[in-house]
């Protein structure tokens, strides 16, 4: 159980949605309740399967994989959005699902991008690790929308998608007052923009959005995952960015250096990896942030991290609150 997506109901309860893989390397998306020793997070208590086998375009099934999940509650649809990673024939591909109430999901299929000349076709890329906006933003032209981050693998500058290039962090918008008349747009995607590129030597091989951003009265608050070769052994870092509230494909602010490393027994894989990847948070009364994160592919753990009352001009201070 690990890499969850995480969000609370209505009732307060804070909900985890991990991906869980057998004995057999199938993997799902299960449901779990936080548990808590004080006020910080100690365990999970799981709560069954939520999500299976997603059909593909051309309608084979692609039943082995289902992973890192994200989810947000959209209050102008009055409805939990869930984005996750499935797999086609031709690799990864962005799908969605929604929810009233976290316990029944309607699954409504990949994402579908608009192509528009002389960019590429997003459609025929692999990608990964997108996560929706709770509110409405603004596309490049001033039009209301929802806005998605997510993280393709293209080769930038090129028609041609591929993998051995860097992935870099993307965002692309649906019109509101289409999803209004037929909440099923919510998969048909209009432009797109780049937000966020490698730029640190802790993040030169990829960085990708984690969980959805969190919106505060001076931006949005995004953690995200970025990825460097170090004596031989690939590291997941967790950095954090701000994003201007209206149009966040502008930075406003990015960490020079990770807020967490993996350093924790628990985060140091027993392959050539050693991960922190956040996948989910929860906004504290008190101003501070819960940042849930896969540790190693192997279990769920949480970090705090308290955010500044207005633009940081350094790093916050992240305090590691507990090991679920």
């Amino acid at each position: 159980m690990f890499n969850p997506a995480g969000v609370r109901s209505a009732d307060g309860t804070m909900h985890l949605f991990p991906r869980l893989v057998d004995k057999d390397n199938v993997s799902r998306i299960g449901h779990a309740r936080v548990l808590y020793h004080g006020d910080c997070p100690s365990g999970a208590e799981r709560l069954g399967l939520v999500l299976g086998a997603q059909a593909s375009d051309d309608g084979s099934s692609s039943d082995s994989v289902l992973e890192d999940p994200r989810v947000v509650y959209v209050p102008l649809l009055r409805r939990y959005i869930m984005t996750y990673t499935a797999f086609v024939p031709s690799g990864p591909r962005v799908a969605v699902a929604m929810s009233k109430d976290l316990r029944i999901w309607k699954q409504l299929g990949f994402l579908k991008y608009e192509v528009v000349a002389d960019e590429p076709d997003i459609n025929l890329c692999s990608n990964k690790d997108a996560a929706f906006f709770s509110d409405v933003i603004l596309d490049p032209l001033g039009k209301p929308s929802f806005g998605v981050l997510h993280r393709p693998t293209l080769q930038l500058g090129d028609d041609h998608c591929g993998m051995n290039v860097r992935e870099h962090i993307w965002i692309s918008y649906i019109p509101v007052d289409a999803v209004l008349s037929d909440i099923g747009q919510l998969t048909s995607v209009g432009r797109h923009e780049r937000v966020m590129a490698p730029e640190q030597p802790w993040e030169s091989e990829k960085i990708g959005p984690g969980p959805p951003p969190v919106r505060l009265p001076y931006g949005w608050v995004l953690p995200y995952h970025a990825v460097a070769t170090q004596n031989a052994r690939r590291r997941y870092c967790m950095g954090l960015a701000i994003l201007d509230p209206e149009r966040p494909s502008h930075v406003l602010y990015r960490t020079p250096s990770p807020i967490l490393e993996p350093l924790a027994e628990y985060e140091l894989g027993k392959g050539h990896s050693d991960i922190i990847f956040p996948s989910a948070t929860d906004l504290r009364s008190d101003g501070q942030l819960d940042i849930f994160y896969g540790a190693a592919d192997r279990v769920i753990a949480a970090a705090r991290v308290r955010l500044p009352d207005r633009l940081p001009r350094r790093d916050d201070v992240l305090n590691r609150c507990a090991s679920a």
